[in-house]
């Protein structure tokens, strides 16, 4: 077993590298990602006896992968294990090494992906290439799926799958990014298990004005200085604290004193709590309690010496479990005041907030197999406030949960931090961890 594990290891560092390499970055343009070029790489090292793989092209280039190990039992429930091959792009000058390298530094593998989630993508590729060499013959199905385009919200990947090739990625259970990040509590240590995320409003504010001449400004209706006043009306809004069941859970699980968990749970002293709180923490905490709204792009003006008579903003806005986007709408409209008359609203992409129960097989499944590496230790529910293709599984009624597992040198406030963010990179102990989680858990949901 010693040397499987080993093998094992030295496996997953190598493929995660490799998949870094390959820089599937997504721009959110049909023509990024090339996520073929990891599928290549991922068919050259699951191709063997015991496996059966398919590969479907929802464009060109955008490639995904499904290989399963079909179950003996039709009745029994079918597991999928689904991570990514896309991933964003990034501004190298942040960066301490190449953030396509995947260079092994100090028991670290570096680059764009490393947590986001390429490492979750090696680790489950690993785990059934060891059950297969193996001979695992489980009663249940399970299926591996590398999509690509999950970074611009899965059109190419797990959208297309879902609305075209459904038979092929079907399963009772599926289990994504993100999770698993161990957080130590005064109540022990806690797991939390990624069980819904938030919907998105993505829209663009279309602010008019009158075109003038530059060297005229006085009394002018200058489009850009009353997109200045939206931008400010936006963050300065406040829309107020809402504890949803899963966020309620979580709290109650963390044993926290109860000058914490009383304003954690009520709109009363939820805001200046926050203050005090790591500022890592605090955006997470805030994030899964509140509708969120973030300008993030502005598009404006012809020239430097004509007054703008449009400014196009782009806005995120983020909601929570139960609200719909008629709401998010209203939220905007309501931030704007009397600005909202002189402001287009237009719809860019709006899905709605989706969940999974938390009693289910595949929980009981999770919390038994994590003792083995975390005696003690809890999982607990806990919502992603960014978006996974979870949705269209859950949108099918398919139980969807984010999770991992990795090692305590991976802290919540740096795991957050590292998504999206500069210098990622992930420990391989946690690769190891991980591996050895996707195996056990086949075993244990799938007889």
């Amino acid at each position: 077993m010693e040397g499987t594990n080993a093998r094992a290891e030295g496996e997953v560092v190598e493929l995660l590298q490799q998949l870094i390499r390959n820089a599937c970055v997504n721009d959110g343009r049909v023509e990024s990602g090339h996520e073929e070029r990891s599928v290549r790489t991922l068919t050259d090292y699951l191709e063997g006896p015991g496996l059966h793989l398919e590969r479907f092209e929802s464009a060109p280039g955008r490639q995904s992968l499904v290989a399963r190990i079909e179950g003996t039992r039709p009745d029994a429930p079918t597991l999928l294990l689904m991570g990514h091959t896309d991933v964003v792009p990034v501004h190298e000058e942040g960066w301490r090494e190449d953030p396509f390298g995947g260079e092994l530094i100090d028991g670290e593998v570096w680059g764009r992906g490393a947590v986001d989630m390429l490492n979750l993508t090696a680790s489950m590729a690993v785990a059934l290439k060891q059950l297969a060499r193996e001979g695992f013959r489980p009663e249940g199905t399970l299926v591996y799926l590398a999509v690509a385009d999950e970074e611009a919200h899965g059109t190419y990947g797990a959208g297309d799958l879902v609305a075209n090739h459904y038979d092929a990625v079907r399963a009772d259970y599926v289990i994504t990014e993100s999770g698993g990040i161990p957080i130590p509590s005064p109540a022990g240590l806690k797991l939390p298990i990624i069980v819904g995320e938030k919907g998105l409003y993505w829209c663009r504010l279309r602010i008019s004005g009158t075109p003038g001449h530059g060297s005229q400004p006085y009394r002018t209706d200058n489009a850009l200085v009353k997109a200045a006043q939206v931008v400010q009306r936006l963050h300065e809004f406040r829309p107020e604290t809402r504890i949803h069941d899963v966020w309620r859970r979580f709290i109650e699980s963390m044993g926290y004193p109860d000058e914490i968990t009383e304003p954690l749970l009520s709109s009363d002293g939820f805001e200046s709590l926050m203050e005090s709180l790591p500022v890592g923490m605090a955006r997470q905490f805030h994030a899964c309690t509140h509708l969120t709204i973030a300008p993030t792009v502005v598009q404006g003006g012809d020239k430097i010496n004509t007054i703008p008579h449009t400014v196009e903003l782009d806005v995120d806005v983020r909601t929570l479990p139960g609200q719909t986007i008629e709401e998010a709408r209203a939220a905007l409209v309501e931030a704007l005041g009397e600005l909202a008359s002189s402001v287009e609203l237009i719809t860019l992409q709006a899905i709605e907030s989706t969940s999974s129960q938390i009693d289910t097989p595949l929980w009981d499944s999770l919390s038994r197999v994590t003792q083995q590496w975390y005696p003690g230790s809890e999982t607990v529910p806990y919502l992603t406030v960014g978006s996974t293709d979870a949705k269209y599984f859950r949108g099918k009624g398919v139980t969807s949960y984010g999770f991992g597992l990795f090692s305590r040198k991976m802290t919540f406030e740096d795991y957050g931090s590292m998504f999206h963010g500069d210098n990622e990179r992930v420990d391989v102990e946690s690769l190891s961890l991980s591996t050895a989680l996707w195996t056990q858990v086949a075993r244990d949901l799938l007889g």
